[in-house]
């Protein structure tokens, strides 16, 4: 069960990485991690990063427990889901949903990305978002 963001990285993690964090920038395997734990640093381009590099989380704000959510319900609609629906659902603002939605989209069109999103969907989960994460 994913419950803390902190979980949610380490389920990322896993899932693209198999454990062994690898760059995004130049594909190398030699890596430190920062402090907190949620980034690492390459020891070959010298850049940090974490795992949300290169997915549809990168540059967003929003909790990853609200993504995962968000892309089970996804997957479990069979007719699609609305804005309106998956804010609810969420606890985010309908332009959110709707940002989200797009993203989930556009990932679906790859291949790669698709899988990686069904592998996050077919994970056992609570419900995960609680109303006092915004």
């Amino acid at each position: 069960m994913v419950r803390s963001q902190r979980e949610c990285i380490a389920c990322l993690e896993r899932i693209r990485w198999s454990g062994v964090p690898k760059c995004p920038y130049c594909g190398s395997e030699k890596s430190s991690a920062i402090e907190d734990g949620l980034r690492h640093h390459c020891n070959d381009c010298y850049t940090s990063y974490s795992v949300m590099v290169g997915t549809l989380f990168h540059r967003t704000h929003i909790d990853l427990q609200k993504w995962f959510r968000a892309i089970q319900i996804f997957f479990e609609s069979s007719e699609g889901v609305s804005a309106r629906k998956l804010a609810r659902e969420i606890g985010v603002t309908n332009n959110t949903a709707s940002s989200m939605i797009k993203r989930i989209r556009k990932a679906m069109t790859i291949e790669s990305e698709r899988q990686f999103l069904q592998t996050i969907a077919s994970m056992k989960q609570s419900n995960t978002e609680s109303k006092s994460d915004s």
